[in-house]
C-alpha cells in the first residue's frame, strides 16, 4: 500500500509540472501572434530588434502628439468664441445699464441732446417712428385698430368700462390724475417757450405783451398707448378772444415725454358739409332740424347741409321743414337731392359726396337720429386732415327713454337726456357710421360699396378701407355726439349677416344690464312686494 501511494504521488507531481510547461508555452505563442508584423524575420521589438522598436514608439508618440495639437486648437477656437459671445454680452449690459440710469435720472420732454447719450436719443425717437404717429399702420380688421380716449380738465371719456368705470368719470387713480396733469403741463411748456423749428407764430396779448397760455385754456386732448412702443398724447389749446387753436402732440416711449410737433391749427374758414341720407321719418328729420339751426345756424356758422332723400312719400314734409328752418334763420346753406329708389345708405352718402361742386371740402356723415353739439363741430375740424386723418368719433347712444326713466309719468326733455351714465346709455363702439373725413379722401379709396343693401355693413367696409391705408384713424369717444334711440325694425329681407347686426344693436339700444334685468324679473318682483305688503298688513292687524 505505501508503494501504490508514492507512485501515486509520483504521478500526480509530473501531471502538474506538465500542465505548467503547457500553459507557458500557450503563453508563448499568444505573444508571438500578437506582435507587429514585419516585412522580414525581424525580433520581438525590446529583445532582439531593439532598433525597430524605437521607430515605433517614436511614430505612436508623434501619433499621439498630431492628435493633442488637433485637440488643442479646437479647445482655442471655441475659447475665442466664448470669449467674444462673453464681450458681446457685457458691452449690451453695459449699454441697457446706461440707459437704466439715464432714464432714472430723466430726460425733459424738451430733449437735452447735449446731457443725454446719443444712443438712447437715437431709441426714443426709434419708438417714435414705430408708432403710428406720422402715418397710419396697416391692419386687418378693425378690431385691429387702437382707439384713442378724450379728456378735458376735469373728465375721462372712456370705451372700456368694465363693470365698476362709468363712461364719463373724473380719473379715480392717482397714477391717471398725474400722468394727465404733467401731460397738460408738458403741452403748455412747449407752447408758452416754442423751439425754433416749431410752426407758430409768436402773438401778443391786447396790451403788447406775450401771449401766455395756462391750464384753463385746454379745450380737450386724446391719448392712446401702443403697449410695445409708448402713449401718444394729442392736445388742443385755445383762448377765449382768439380764433385760432394750438396743436400739440407729445409721446411718451415708456419713459419721459417727447415732443414730436407743436404747429397753429386755424379753423375759421373750415365749412363741413353735413350728410344726411333719409327715407321718410320725417318726424324725426323735424327734430333735427331743430338741433341743426340751434348749433349749425345760430352758433357755428359754417355749416353746408346736404339732404338725400329716397323715395316720394315724405318728400313734400322735408322741403316744407326746410323752407321753414331756412326762412326763419335766413340760411340758404342746403342741398336736397331726390333719388326716386330703395333707400341704400351708402348710395346717399356717394351721391352727397359728389354734389358738392366747390372743391376740397371737409364733410360730416351724420344720421337723422343723431344729436351734436358745437363743440363737436371743432372736434371734427381739428382730428380730420385731408391726405392724413380720417376722424371715426365713437357715438353716446342713449337707451330707451320708456325704460329708463319709467319712475316718471312723462320722460324729460331730449336735451335733459344727454348725459353720459351707465343707465342712461353707452359708448356705441361697433358702430362706424358716423365720420368726418376730407371729400378728397372719400373719393380716392372708392367711398362705399355699393353692393351693400339695406341696413348696415357699409360704414364697416369703408373703415375697413381706411384701415388698410396708409391714412390714421382716429377714433375717440366724444362728449358732443348723442345716437338718441328710436324704434328699430330688422326687416326680413336683410342678409343672415345684416339681421344679426340690426338685432345685436336693437338688443343693446333697449336698456342697460341693470334695467333689463329688473324687467325680466318683474314677475318676481312684484311677487315679493306682494308679499311683503301681505306681511306687513298681518302684522298690523295682529
Amino acid at each position: 500500500m505505501p508503494r501504490r501511494g508514492l507512485i501515486l504521488q509520483t504521478r500526480t507531481h509530473w501531471l502538474l509540472l506538465g500542465l505548467a510547461l503547457l500553459c507557458s508555452l500557450i503563453l508563448f505563442l499568444y505573444l508571438l501572434e500578437c506582435a507587429p508584423q514585419t516585412d522580414g524575420n525581424a525580433s520581438l521589438p525590446g529583445i532582439v530588434g531593439e532598433n525597430y522598436g524605437k521607430e515605433y514608439y517614436q511614430a505612436l508618440l508623434q501619433e499621439q502628439e498630431e492628435h493633442y495639437q488637433t485637440r488643442a486648437t479646437s479647445l482655442k477656437r471655441q475659447i475665442a468664441q466664448l470669449k467674444q459671445e462673453l464681450q458681446e454680452m457685457s458691452e449690451k449690459m453695459r449699454s441697457l445699464q446706461e440707459r437704466k440710469n439715464v432714464g432714472a435720472n430723466g430726460i425733459g420732454y424738451q430733449g437735452n441732446k447735449e446731457q443725454a447719450p446719443s444712443d438712447l436719443l437715437e431709441f426714443l425717437h426709434s419708438q417714435i417712428d414705430k408708432a403710428e404717429v406720422s402715418i397710419g399702420a396697416k391692419l386687418p380688421s378693425e378690431y385691429g385698430v387702437i382707439p384713442f380716449e378724450s379728456f378735458t380738465l376735469m373728465k375721462v371719456f372712456q370705451l372700456e368700462m368694465g363693470l365698476t368705470r362709468h363712461p364719463e368719470e373724473k380719473p379715480v387713480r392717482k397714477d391717471k390724475r398725474d400722468e394727465l396733469v404733467e401731460v397738460i403741463e408738458a403741452g403748455l411748456e412747449v407752447i408758452n417757450n416754442p423751439d425754433e423749428d416749431d410752426e407758430q407764430e409768436d402773438e401778443d396779448g391786447p396790451l403788447g405783451e406775450k401771449l401766455v397760455f395756462n391750464e384753463n385754456d385746454f379745450i380737450e386732448g386724446y391719448y392712446r398707448t401702443e403697449r410695445d412702443k409708448g402713449t401718444l398724447y394729442e392736445l388742443f389749446f385755445k383762448k377765449a378772444d382768439l380764433m385760432e387753436y394750438r396743436h400739440v402732440t407729445l409721446f411718451r416711449p415708456f419713459g419721459p415725454l417727447m415732443k414730436v410737433k407743436s404747429e397753429m391749427i386755424d379753423i375759421t374758414r373750415s365749412i363741413i358739409n353735413i350728410i344726411v341720407p333719409l327715407a321718410e321719418r320725417t318726424e324725426a328729420f323735424a327734430q333735427f332740424m331743430q338741433n341743426f339751426r340751434d348749433v349749425c345756424i345760430h352758433q357755428d356758422k359754417r355749416i353746408h347741409l346736404t339732404v338725400v332723400y329716397f323715395g316720394k312719400e315724405g318728400l313734400p314734409k322735408v322741403k316744407s321743414i326746410l323752407e321753414s328752418v331756412t326762412s326763419e334763420s335766413n340760411f340758404h346753406n342746403y342741398t336736397l337731392v331726390s333719388l326716386n329708389e330703395e333707400f341704400n345708405r351708402g348710395r346717399g352718402l356717394n351721391v352727397g359726396a359728389r354734389a358738392w361742386d366747390k372743391g376740397e371740402v371737409l364733410m360730416f356723415f351724420c344720421d337723422v337720429d343723431i344729436y351734436f353739439s358745437a363743440e363737436f363741430l371743432n372736434s371734427c375740424r381739428l382730428n380730420a386732415e385731408p391726405g392724413k386723418k380720417v376722424f371715426y368719433p365713437v357715438v353716446f347712444s342713449l337707451y330707451n327713454p320708456a325704460i329708463v326713466y319709467a319712475n316718471l309719468d312723462v320722460p324729460p326733455p331730449v336735451e335733459q337726456q344727454l348725459v353720459h351714465k351707465k343707465d342712461s346709455g353707452f359708448w356705441r363702439d361697433f358702430g362706424f357710421g358716423m365720420t368726418c373725413q376730407y371729400r378728397s379722401d372719400f373719393l380716392t379709396i372708392g367711398g362705399f360699396d355699393m353692393e351693400v343693401k339695406g341696413w348696415g355693413g357699409e360704414d364697416v367696409h369703408l373703415y375697413r378701407k381706411y384701415l388698410h391705408g396708409d391714412l390714421i384713424v382716429i377714433r375717440t369717444p366724444v362728449p358732443g355726439l348723442f345716437h338718441l334711440w328710436h324704434e328699430k325694425r330688422c326687416a326680413d329681407e336683410l342678409t343672415p349677416e345684416q339681421y344679426r347686426m340690426c338685432i345685436q344693436s336693437k338688443a343693446m339700444n333697449e336698456a342697460s344690464h341693470s334695467h333689463l334685468g329688473m324687467l325680466v324679473f318683474r314677475e318676481e318682483i312684484e311677487a315679493h312686494l306682494h308679499k311683503q305688503a301681505y306681511r306687513t298688513n298681518s302684522e298690523a292687524v295682529g
